[in-house]
């Protein structure tokens, strides 16, 4: 199924351009939305930005619907998982350059394929369903 959005496909292009000019792709993340599942604590003013470099995170997959990983936070492993819609921008932390998007509208319900909550902690993975992704390879 093709994304509604070029939303996958930007990320994807800001994020090859931020790795092959040797710039740190960061995503500012809206941390409210449905599915949004990172560490607690990181967050300021309902946002969280998170570097998605090669040397940041590892297992690093950008699907249609979602964005996942592992990272470190206060040197704690953690996975990462955003979907599409909560991601607002895209940049090199060196230049900001990037793409912001509108910010999402948070849904009244939640998405049908996600348990309830609206952060969740990376720490609590049982119950997710599998779903398929993409890897970025260099």
């Amino acid at each position: 199924m093709l994304p509604e959005s070029a939303k996958p496909y930007l990320l994807n292009a800001v994020y090859q351009w931020c790795v092959d000019q040797g710039h740190t792709p960061y995503i500012l993340v809206v941390v409210a939305y449905p599915g949004v599942s990172v560490p607690s604590g990181y967050e300021k003013d309902g946002r969280m930005i998170l570097d998605v470099s090669p040397r940041a995170c590892h297992s690093l997959s950008m699907a249609d619907d979602w964005i996942s990983f592992n990272a470190r936070f206060g040197g704690v492993a953690r996975t990462v998982d955003v979907p599409m819609a909560a991601v607002a921008a895209i940049y090199a932390a060196e230049t900001q350059e990037g793409i912001g998007f509108a910010d999402p509208e948070i849904p009244t319900t939640p998405p049908p394929s996600r348990e309830r909550g609206a952060v969740e902690n990376a720490d609590t993975s049982s119950g997710k369903p599998e779903r398929p992704s993409l890897r970025v390879v260099k």
